[in-house]
């Protein structure tokens, strides 16, 4: 009958609310299970996850659906599962979402005779986990589940960070800026959540980016106990070993981000500027990606392009007047911030802050064609970018020349300040 509703239905082939059409099942779990879709509007493939509303509600579980979706409706990252919309009936709710065809990294993994990749291309996946938790993280969001099966694939061998139910946002943080609630899977989670201590949701995330990094490149785990006691008390010893085929660099890696201590634990942000990780970038690169349109740029399962030679960029600011020159500690000479901001930007805005603080821009052809001690008057400030993700980049900013005491005086803060939200993370240049 024409008047007559039909009431929407998982089965494959059915419509779902009028706007999709559900296709063959990709999974299931206790309370939810997820099709494959095509979008009526514009026939884009798309993922369904249909939960029952009874179900959850019965087991408490409703609280962490609200979680995911309230986490995933603040990112927008080409790393991260994004979520399209969500639907609900009497009994069902569906979250629609992207799809990501080419199953979890465990999977992957799993298909390899090795159960592992090279280190090129594991450097090139752990990039993109890095750099769409660093994001997350930026926007109040710690996942607190990293692991491979939580980790999917696209149709283009990107990676999507998914299953945010575990997710902690910024409510989430007792009085004293902790989280308290041990969660996620115990071969994958940090020591101080399984001792149930109060704990830093970046670094225990980092912890996470650990244990995948070894997974990656050794293709097995570094700690995989039944008895949760005993592997917490091995993670204390740090009582894992690399295969012999782990380069030096990667080893160092691991083993900063598999500190027992959070305090001293690398941080996510701070990945980008591990030499494992530093891909210099001409600025004719940067800026030709992004004005060819390519909004996102594709960071698939192979070997990173060559490093380019850094970019020069030279601008002459009148009217310049700061006093003094430059001192030989390196850790008052550089400072490095990462930025979600373009590079046309991000030189515009340290050439606005120059004007004020008084130094000029100059690239390593510049750098050559200093006078010895510098400029009288003048501060010569040298730039590297460096690319993370498709949208975020390192930044390197150097006094260069001179011999003086006065470096330690430069005006950091206050550059810091004028750049404002063009910064993501700051942080220091370390000794060695």
């Amino acid at each position: 009958m024409a008047g007559t509703k039909s009431k929407p239905s998982s089965k494959a082939g059915s419509l779902l609310l009028g706007k999709y059409e559900l296709g063959g099942l990709l999974g299931r779990g206790n309370f939810a299970k997820v099709y494959r879709a095509r979008c009526l509007a514009g026939g884009d493939p798309v993922a369904v996850k249909v939960l029952d509303k009874p179900g959850l509600a019965a087991t408490g579980m409703a609280a962490r659906v609200v979680r995911e979706v309230s986490a995933m409706r603040r990112l927008r990252h080409p790393n991260v599962l994004r979520l399209h919309e969500v639907l609900a009936t009497r009994s069902k709710v569906y979250l629609v979402m992207e799809l990501a065809p080419g199953g979890d990294l465990l999977s992957h993994l799993a298909s390899l005779p090795s159960r592992r990749l090279p280190e090129h291309a594991a450097r090139r996946v752990f990039l993109q986990l890095a750099s769409a938790l660093i994001y997350s993280h930026a926007r109040g969001v710690f996942h607190r589940d990293v692991k491979p099966q939580n980790v999917l694939i696209d149709a283009d061998g990107n990676l999507k960070v998914s299953d945010f139910g575990l997710a902690a946002l910024p409510d989430s943080l007792r009085d004293d800026g902790r989280l308290h609630t041990a969660c996620g899977t115990p071969a994958f989670a940090a020591p101080e959540v399984l001792r149930r201590k109060a704990y830093d949701g970046a670094k225990a995330d980092a912890w996470s980016c650990g244990v995948i990094l070894f997974v990656l490149l050794a293709g097995h785990l570094p700690f995989d106990d039944a008895n949760i006691a005993d592997m917490c008390r091995r993670a204390h010893r740090r009582e894992y070993a690399f295969p012999k085929w782990v380069s030096v660099p990667a080893r160092r890696l691991v083993s900063r981000l598999l500190d027992p201590n959070p305090d001293t634990r690398l941080a996510v942000a701070e990945l980008a500027a591990h030499p494992w990780f530093k891909r210099s970038l001409s600025v004719d690169s940067q800026l030709g990606g992004l004005m060819g349109g390519q909004a996102e740029r594709e960071l698939a399962f192979q070997a990173p392009a060559p490093a380019l030679n850094a970019f020069d960029i030279i601008s002459m600011s009148p009217g310049l007047d700061l006093s003094g020159l430059f001192g030989e500690s390196r850790r008052a000479r550089e400072k490095r911030f990462m930025t979600a901001a373009s590079p046309e930007q991000t030189v515009e805005r340290l050439g606005q802050a120059g004007v004020k603080l008084g130094y000029f821009m100059v690239g390593k052809k510049g750098v050559e064609r200093l006078p010895l001690g510098g400029l009288s008057g003048l501060v010569a400030m040298s730039m590297e970018m460096s690319e993370v993700s498709p949208e975020l980049m390192l930044v390197e900013l150097r006094i260069e020349g001179g011999d003086g005491d006065e470096a330690e005086a430069f005006a950091w803060e206050e550059l810091r300040e004028e750049l404002g939200d063009v910064v993501t993370a700051w942080h220091a240049c370390e000794e060695g």
